[in-house]
């Protein structure tokens, strides 16, 4: 995710942190089936700079590839405390849930947004 997501970045610009999310509840796969779950479904990666939190496309089969530019964030914006199996980040429209794998990346972005 961190090497897809370099060609967005700014020159000199650093990434704090990286992960990944998905746009559609689980629920939804384990309710009407994975193929429904992908019909609604995007991958997203978030990339948290210095500057700002990036949320990136990664598409519908995966959060490898960044694809391109969603929306930037302030970086002020507190992401955490991530809390559950899937925790809830309200990103403009979008609700992207974050699995469990990724708290200590939202833990350690917030963390250094708090030292600055």
């Amino acid at each position: 995710m961190r090497d897809s997501a370099a060609s967005y970045l700014q020159p000199g610009e650093t990434v704090q942190a990286v992960f990944g999310a998905q746009t559609a509840s689980q629920w939804l796969a384990a309710l009407t089936g994975i193929f429904v779950f992908l019909g609604f479904n995007r991958y997203r990666i978030l990339v948290v700079t210095p500057q700002r939190i990036l949320v990136l496309d990664a598409g519908k089969t995966g959060m490898k590839k960044a694809k391109g530019l969603v929306m930037e964030l302030p970086r002020a914006t507190r992401l955490g405390p991530a809390t559950g199996l899937w925790y809830v980040i309200p990103a403009g429209q979008e609700k992207l849930r974050v699995h469990r794998r990724f708290f200590k990346d939202i833990e350690t972005a917030d963390s250094l947004a708090a030292a600055t």
